[in-house]
């Protein structure tokens, strides 16, 4: 195996400062676990960004490499679950936060959190899908195991324009449903309507200023991938019965309602949680993502990158000026 590998990493001096880049580490740095991954291919999400610039929130320990999101194949097993060749995917858990991520050509994790590349995808794809796609798959089925089908009427999709949101628009146009897509963004409208939402709204066209603990029951269901105001907003509006799953805190956290929409209106809240998603499930996710649910316009949904270029996406990502999917080209396959 090799002495070292090439990897984007962060690093704190001691007077506090946050300096990142590539460079090159040893192979001995790698982190404990049974299995070693050559990634081929990783992905840039916002968390990502977050963890590049050092937020606290996100890098526990310095020198560290981002990447919640990896692509490759094993090198090294000491587990009987997966064998030297196999194609597997890596996605949340402690990747990219408390272990070294997938922006490095070797990541060192456990088996549990590995999920075997399913036939039907290519290592690319899965990256372009990514936990953004995951996620997006998890809110989906959580609408179908609330039984809302869909002749229920218009989903609402909140944050519509970002990763989860836009995959949840169109794996909900392919399964059936009709979509109602929310998102500030007026140039990515045309886009919202090309990749499956029958109507988009502004989302300053959305009234958040009623504090009255119930409103007209517009949608069956939603997703939200926003939360603050606009949860609380869309909880409020929900139709008997309906469900609203969220996944995310961009508008805030804090979550200002009454009990009444559960209790009189019998709506469920289902939180999706993305990183500690049991394995069994995700794994089952991702065979729907290669099969019944596969999107057939995924290599136009991202561009590639090579890590050289990682500094730039940071700064756009950072800068709220990023609006495409990107992910990284680690090595050959």
């Amino acid at each position: 195996m090799t002495d070292s590998f090439r990897c984007y990493q962060v690093n704190k001096n001691e007077q506090k400062k946050i300096s990142a880049g590539l460079v090159s580490a040893p192979y001995n740095n790698l982190p404990p676990g049974a299995i070693t991954v050559r990634v081929v291919y990783s992905s840039v999400n916002y968390k990502d960004a977050l963890a590049a610039s050092g937020h606290p929130g996100v890098v526990r320990k310095f020198p560290h490499v981002p990447g919640i999101d990896a692509a490759g194949y094993v090198v090294e097993s000491d587990s009987d679950q997966f064998q030297v060749g196999d194609p597997v995917v890596v996605t949340s858990y402690e990747l990219g936060v408390e272990r070294w991520g997938g922006w490095a050509e070797f990541i060192r994790v456990e088996p549990e959190w590995i999920v075997p590349l399913p036939e039907g995808l290519t290592l690319k794809e899965s990256m372009i899908l990514g936990t953004a796609g995951l996620t997006a798959a998890m809110c989906v089925d959580s609408i179908i195991h609330h039984h809302i089908t869909p002749d229920a009427g218009n989903i609402l999709v909140t944050g519509a324009s970002g990763g989860v949101g836009s995959f949840c628009v169109s794996l909900l146009n392919q399964l059936g449903y009709q979509v109602t897509a929310v998102s500030g963004k007026h140039a990515l409208h045309q886009r919202l309507l090309e990749l499956g939402a029958t109507k988009v709204i502004d989302r300053l066209e959305i009234d958040l200023s009623s504090d009255k603990p119930l409103l007209k029951g517009h949608w069956p269901a939603a997703i939200d991938t926003v939360g603050g105001f606009l949860l609380s907003h869309v909880i409020r509006s929900i139709q008997p019965h309906g469900c609203v799953a969220a996944c995310g805190n961009a508008g805030g956290a804090q979550l200002d309602l009454t009990v009444f929409p559960f209790i009189l209106r019998g709506v469920t809240l289902d939180g999706i949680d993305s990183a500690w998603y049991p394995i069994e499930r995700r794994t089952a996710l991702w065979q729907k993502l290669a099969t019944d649910w596969k999107l057939p316009d995924l290599e136009s949904r991202a561009k590639a990158i090579t890590l050289e270029q990682v500094k730039e996406t940071v700064e756009s990502l950072l800068n709220r000026t990023h609006q495409e999917r990107t992910i990284i080209k680690i090595s050959e396959e």
